[in-house]
């Protein structure tokens, strides 16, 4: 046995002849600070984190960070890291027939015990099956045998896993600090045993509550060319799948020695967990029923973890990082003492989400311009009556005084997000994005004596699974054209940008998450045809995904334009929000 799993030819391989004709080789090079080489003979198992972007969003990923940092900790197990090549990348290991490897010791993806794909955004669906032809893992999970790694997937799309159903092993749901550690240890358990591949995956269907395996349960079509509930084939497969839950996220501390990437990423600070779940109750948001319930870590783990990373690292900037983080109780206690901490150092800190509430005013004046003179915000809506309607609990005076409270302590810039397509929603609620945008612009000039730069982003309302609005349907092409319209010829000063999202990848993103088990069929149509990458705009091939469609026959009015109605079964419908292991004597529901 050699000391390590380092592949040396491969890497010389790819070193001479890949490196010099591709863009940013530093993305597949390795060797990061703050990356693990563990030795062969030290560890029993081995696990690739697979992310299904491109290395600069996904070494920006705090659950990578996380969980790499959780099973590195273990000395029986290995963590490696591996993301999506750019499309010059994978053509060049086709050309050579060579393999996608491993960051840590360029090993070929079937060389690992297991392979977890974290899923965050649908329009990376064909990215995974690039990752894992090019891996040598068969596609389809049918094909494969004990010789090649279980392919788990986790994530917020694991929400509804049917579109995947054909291609990944077991979804986990809810949090993988202690999900992913027990999957990983019974796998390696059953391998031993000389187990068959189906035997062994619903062994684990059994013993895990939060496991989901898709092949041992059948998805009907409904007379309305709609998908059911998928039911269990197996007696030993659960209806429905509860949602596992760390009561204690102290216990799981944020990695003080991240790996720091050798490029630019898109977020290029530390970024510290400091509570997760929210105590809001929007109806539109799929992160707070699935995060659910709130913990918080304490002011001394984040403040000691803050410190450790930055000295650990050099990194200057602090991200502090929840759905909500305004609403973190103990916030001025912590910026007061991040502060003390961390500004001695050189360091600055930045608090990305605020909630728009009667808080936003004191939130502002906690905040500090030396490193950016910006701030974000999310009012959803524009006008107070829908967000009456969504349940996001905020006003337009609230708004208004947040953002004159940030002027006054020296911001300059204000970036909102919206939404449009939300139901009931009327010409009055879109015209009001420009009307509030411009409000708050002349509401700055009037502190700062000059325009400040306001920037509004629209996105296109999608009804996602298992949020309130899941029997919804979204707004049809034509509607969210004319909405198009109205805001790019809004009346508005120079100072305020209005930037809506694309219409095609909102429809493909709504197609995907609302979709039943015959997508599998059409994601894998649409990579054979040359899909790549679809959330780039540069990448995104809309007629690729059209004809795909097409192709399979799919009724997308049905799936995403026309609502269920109350007795309609759901094609997510066994994946449920009920936690598993709650301990409820850990968890903070003070709001």
């Amino acid at each position: 046995m050699t000391d390590y799993f380092f592949d040396p030819a491969l890497r010389a391989k790819i070193e001479s002849l890949l490196l010099p004709d591709v863009q940013t080789p530093g993305q597949y090079i390795g060797g990061e600070p703050g990356s693990i080489v563990k030795r062969a003979d030290a560890v029993q198992g081995r696990l690739c984190f697979a992310f299904p972007d491109l290395y600069t969003i996904g070494m920006s990923n705090y659950a990578l960070q996380l969980l790499y940092a959780v099973m590195n900790r273990r000395e029986d197990w290995a963590c490696e890291r591996v993301f999506c090549p750019a499309p010059d990348m994978e053509a060049i290991l086709r050309r050579n027939n060579l393999p996608l490897y491993s960051l840590e010791t360029f090993s070929p993806l079937d060389r690992f015990d297991v392979l977890g794909f974290t899923l965050q955004y649908e329009l990376c669906y064909t990215n995974i099956l690039t990752m894992l032809d090019l891996g040598r893992v068969p596609i389809h999970s049918e094909k494969r045998t004990m010789a090649h790694p279980l392919v788990i997937a986790g994530g917020p799309s694991v929400c509804n896993p049917e579109p995947l159903a054909k291609f990944i092993d077991l979804f986990v749901i809810g949090d993988g600090e202690e999900s992913l550690p027990e999957i990983c240890d019974a796998w390696l358990e059953l391998k031993r045993t000389h187990c068959p591949r189906r035997e062994a995956t619903l062994e684990l269907t059994r013993r895990f509550p939060y496991v989901y395996a898709p092949q041992f349960y059948r998805q009907e079509i409904c007379n309305d060319r709609r998908a059911g509930t998928p039911y269990p084939l197996e007696k030993e497969a659960p209806e429905t799948i509860q949602r596992a839950v760390v009561t204690d996220v102290d216990a799981y501390p944020t990695p003080t020695n991240p790996v720091l990437p050798f490029i630019e990423s898109v977020q290029d600070r530390i970024s510290i967990e400091i509570m997760r779940g929210c105590p809001g109750s929007c109806k539109f948001c799929q992160s707070s029923p699935i995060k659910r319930p709130i913990r918080i870590r304490s002011v001394d783990s984040i403040v000691g973890a803050a410190r450790e990373a930055c000295l650990a690292t050099g990194v200057r900037d602090v991200s502090l990082l929840s759905l909500s983080s305004s609403d973190y109780p103990q916030f001025d206690e912590l910026m007061l003492k991040l502060r003390e901490t961390l500004t001695p150092l050189g360091v600055s800190i930045a608090v990305p989400s605020l909630r728009v509430n009667h808080q936003l005013s004191d939130v502002t004046r906690a905040l500090t311009t030396e490193r950016s003179s910006g701030i974000t915000i999310a009012p959803e809506a524009a006008l107070d009556e829908m967000r009456r309607r969504i349940f996001k609990r905020v006003t337009n005076d609230d708004l208004i005084a947040g953002c004159r409270s940030a002027f006054e302590n020296g911001f300059s810039r204000v970036k909102m997000y919206f939404m449009c397509g939300l139901p009931e929603e009327t010409d009055a609620d879109i015209d009001g994005i420009a009307a509030l945008s411009q409000e708050i612009a002349y509401l700055g000039k009037s502190v700062l004596k000059r325009f400040p730069s306001i920037v509004a982003s629209v996105s296109n309302f999608v009804p996602k699974p298992q949020t309130p609005f899941q029997r919804n349907s979204m707004q049809t092409r034509k509607y969210f054209t004319e909405v198009h319209r109205r805001l790019r010829t809004a009346k508005h000063v120079g100072a305020v940008q209005i930037k809506y999202h694309g219409l095609e990848t909102s429809i493909a993103e709504a197609t995907i998450c609302r979709g039943d088990r015959r997508m599998c069929d059409v994601i894998e149509t649409a990579w054979r045809n040359g899909a790549r990458l679809d959330a780039w705009r540069e990448y995104f091939q809309p007629d690729v995904w059209h004809n795909a469609l097409a192709s399979h026959n799919i009724p997308v009015d049905a799936a995403v334009h026309t609502p269920y109605n109350d007795s309609s079964e759901l094609p997510w419908g066994h994946i449920t929000s009920k936690p598993y292991k709650m301990g409820c004597e850990n968890l903070c529901d003070v709001f």
